[in-house]
């Protein structure tokens, strides 16, 4: 609730979801390390289960702060919009540490990666991805995503639901079969996450931001089921804004990762491509 009606600023009230935050994420952090160890694969699923428990409930109450409280001025929207803008922000610094990982080892190979990129020695050359099947697939299938979820924002801004409500469906749909596409190639990878630093990198470039698009569905998904109840209007719908400013990131993610792990990585003179 707001505490004063002389400024425009919302003061929070005391909330216990940030500790439990903090206890599922060491819960979560704890079972993570224990079931790699083989102590037990039991706590990992309750802290994510906590996980996923404080992110409704937390963002329940934003919810109903924006929509039933009606304290979500422009000046905290403002505020909010910094915090989601700081945020992209520190997903760019997590994905530059990946690409700095893969292009350490792809511009300065090493005698034991065979001097080139990808690897070429017998003991550890791999086959890599044709970038023209699959990878292809999924650079149209999300770029197409992102012009669905603009088109829903443009009809959002109008007044029009109809458009906000197709746009969503079908960028949801259109994430879905992203991770859909991303899951078959990774059960036909030639190559696997232990088997050298090509596959290391690869893995984990791709499956953070596979991740991300797996939330971002999540996000836009959540923002059709407000959609449907009516909770954005065209001069009060950040919770949809900041889901589309996130989609449009994994975009832009997804077109660097195309561009240098796939196609660039292909053009090698090693590069020896799989059929799929």
């Amino acid at each position: 609730m707001a505490h004063a009606g002389n400024h425009p600023y919302h003061l929070s009230d005391p909330s216990p979801w940030p500790i439990l935050g903090s206890i599922a994420a060491l819960v979560t952090a704890t079972g993570l390390i224990w079931f790699m160890h083989d102590v037990t694969p039991w706590v990992l699923p309750i802290g994510l289960v906590l996980v996923a428990y404080t992110m409704f409930v937390w963002w329940r109450d934003v919810v109903n702060e924006a929509t039933h409280q009606k304290v979500h001025t422009s000046v905290v929207q403002l505020g909010l919009r910094y915090g989601m803008a700081l945020f992209i922000s520190s997903e760019m610094m997590f994905f530059f540490a990946w690409f700095w990982a893969f292009f350490n080892a792809a511009l300065y190979p090493t005698d034991q990666m065979g001097g080139t990129w990808p690897p070429s020695s017998p003991e550890i050359g791999v086959e890599i991805f044709n970038p023209w099947g699959i990878p292809l697939l999924n650079t149209v299938i999300l770029l197409t995503s992102g012009v669905t979820v603009t088109w829903a924002h443009h009809g959002l801004r109008k007044g029009d639901q109809q458009t906000l409500i197709r746009g969503l469906w079908l960028t949801v749909i259109l994430g879905a079969i992203f991770t859909g596409f991303q899951a078959y190639e990774y059960m036909n990878a030639p190559f696997d996450f232990t088997g050298g630093i090509y596959g290391t990198t690869f893995f984990m470039a791709t499956g953070f931001h596979g991740a991300h698009v797996i939330i971002g569905t999540i996000f836009l998904a959540v923002c059709l089921g407000r959609a449907y109840k009516g909770h954005f209007t065209p001069d009060h719908h950040f919770g949809f804004e900041a889901a589309a400013w996130y989609w449009h990131f994994v975009d832009v993610v997804w077109l660097f990762l195309f561009t240098f792990i796939y196609w660039w990585t292909s053009v090698q003179p090693s590069a020896v491509l799989a059929a799929h």
